[in-house]
């Protein structure tokens, strides 16, 4: 398909009142003109007619997102079907950059009605505003709230991994098991991190990892330990924790080498992090739901330990559950499903303590299965510039190296330059971009005035050039999606 057009003037209406038209000739004003018609056919259809044809080469698999900016063109895509369908790119991913309030959540709210109708299962891991919320119960899916007083997650509990181990059996069962374990010992290593503001030490993740192995073989089945009982086994001491330690049958030894990490577990317990994350798990992901959030908005914007904590535990939880979807698919026990998760306000995490971002990275490349696509939503790539190590900010631009697709909205052109050097921006892309971040004019009327560049956006894949696109959304989505609710009172809008 391309794009033809074709216009004619037609002859100029009566005017009863003052032409408001073009200059004429003599100085004067020439009537009204109507805009020109436009039609859209095949190349075979229009070259009689219009001879200068030419192909807009806008994708068209996919999730329809919007019009091409230079010809109008409607432009589809998102990470899944350009992977598995179009093969535009090798990593199911995609990376999201953008000031606040030009669309970023809007465009992936679209990617998530359009997958679902596709059988493709969404997953939004840590809602902060919330943004998803009301798009997934639209969807029949699945919200789950978590927050002081609201609902908690039980890190200890292997969930779906655990039980979908246990049906399967076998050696596959016990690989299952094997890889829930690893993902128990990330999250709880993370949470330490959180308190401590630093990474743990090499030892005393192994005697975290014996604590816990311990702890499932003492455990009943059906139920799932807890971070007390983690404590209580540091304080008893079992053989199998004090030879890791390399005591060697000293007490004092003992104690030197578990203290520290018994000193931040307390701190976890009995800090901003106890009352969600020391109880049983308040609603575990149903991983037969058509779509999942889970809402953290409940957790206040200064709480910045606890919003890394409740993201990070609603990330291992949502990709373990995805593991274990699959393992079961695998071994002819359930159908193969697809899945989409969402990892928004990425920056929150990163910004909580040094090392955490390899904690990020390692919950995400645990599950090595396929069928799973993410997006990954943050503001610029000065959120990983701001991290504390050298480290921890390469692996921050890893994740923009990595993905399959990367969307910019608006952003200054210094971090389009800067975003230039990773994926490969021409000048004119850069001035493009950085053209969308300005503010809006100053309305004359006293109106509401939008951002130039809210709903705009660029698709950049590999080498190949951007694809600008402008996004309009319909009133369904408009009313499912408004980050601005506290401010939409009548007195405001009216001007009080």
């Amino acid at each position: 398909m391309t794009r033809s057009s074709t216009s004619a003037t037609r002859p100029a209406r009566p005017q009863t009142a003052p032409a408001r038209g073009w200059p004429g000739p003599g100085g004067g004003q020439v009537g009204h003109v109507d805009p020109p018609a436009l039609w859209r056919a095949t190349t075979v259809q229009a070259c009689g007619l219009w001879p200068f044809a030419a192909g807009s080469g806008a994708p068209m698999t996919g999730v329809p997102l919007g019009q091409h900016l230079q010809t109008g063109a409607t432009v589809c895509g998102d990470p899944i079907s350009w992977f598995t369908r179009a093969r535009y790119i090798s990593n199911p991913s995609l990376f999201m950059l953008g000031m606040p309030g030009l669309g970023k959540s809007t465009l992936v709210n679209r990617m998530l009605i359009g997958m679902s109708a596709t059988g493709v299962t969404p997953l939004v891991l840590g809602d902060l505003k919330p943004d998803y919320a009301d798009t997934v119960r639209a969807l029949g899916g699945q919200v789950i709230s978590i927050g002081r007083g609201v609902g908690g997650i039980n890190v200890l509990d292997p969930g779906a991994m655990g039980e979908a181990a246990a049906r399967i059996g076998g050696e596959r069962g016990r690989i299952l098991a094997a890889e829930a374990h690893g993902r128990v010992l990330n999250m709880v290593a993370a949470l330490i991190t959180i308190v401590r503001g630093r990474p743990m030490d090499d030892h005393e993740q192994s005697v975290l990892s014996a604590c816990l192995h311990h702890l499932t073989e003492r455990t009943r089945k059906g139920r799932a330990p807890l971070l007390p009982d983690l404590l209580k086994v540091l304080d008893e001491g079992p053989d199998r924790v004090r030879a890791v330690t390399l005591d060697r049958g000293n007490e004092a030894r003992y104690q030197e080498a578990v203290d520290p990490l018994h000193r931040s577990l307390l701190g976890v317990l009995d800090g901003p992090l106890g009352d969600t994350f020391a109880s049983e798990t308040s609603t575990r992901i149903d991983p037969a739901s058509p779509a999942v959030c889970v809402d953290i908005s409940r957790i206040g914007e200064a709480d910045t330990q606890l919003t890394a904590a409740a993201m990070l535990a609603a990330w291992s939880d949502g990709l373990g559950t995805v593991a274990a979807a699959h393992a079961l698919a695998d071994a002819g026990l359930a159908p193969q499903r697809w899945f989409f998760t969402v990892l928004d306000e990425l920056w929150r995490p990163l910004r909580a303590a040094s090392g955490i971002v390899e904690r990020i990275d390692a919950l995400t490349r645990l599950n090595r299965s396929l069928g799973l696509g993410d997006a990954k939503i943050t503001h610029t790539l000065k959120d990983a510039e701001a991290l504390g190590s050298e480290a921890d900010r390469a692996k921050a631009r890893g994740f923009v190296e990595r993905a399959g697709m990367v969307v910019c909205a608006g952003l200054p052109r210094t971090e389009m330059r800067e975003l230039g050097e990773i994926v490969g921006l021409s000048e004119r892309e850069i001035e493009l971009v950085s053209s969308w971040s300005s503010p809006p004019g100053w309305a004359s009327t006293g109106g509401n005035e939008e951002p130039p560049g809210r709903g705009r956006f660029l698709i950049k894949v590999g080498g190949r050039p951007g694809i600008p696109i402008k996004v309009s959304i319909t009133d369904t989505e408009r009313e499912l999606h408004n980050t601005n609710t506290r401010w939409n009172r009548p007195s405001l809008s009216k001007g009080a």
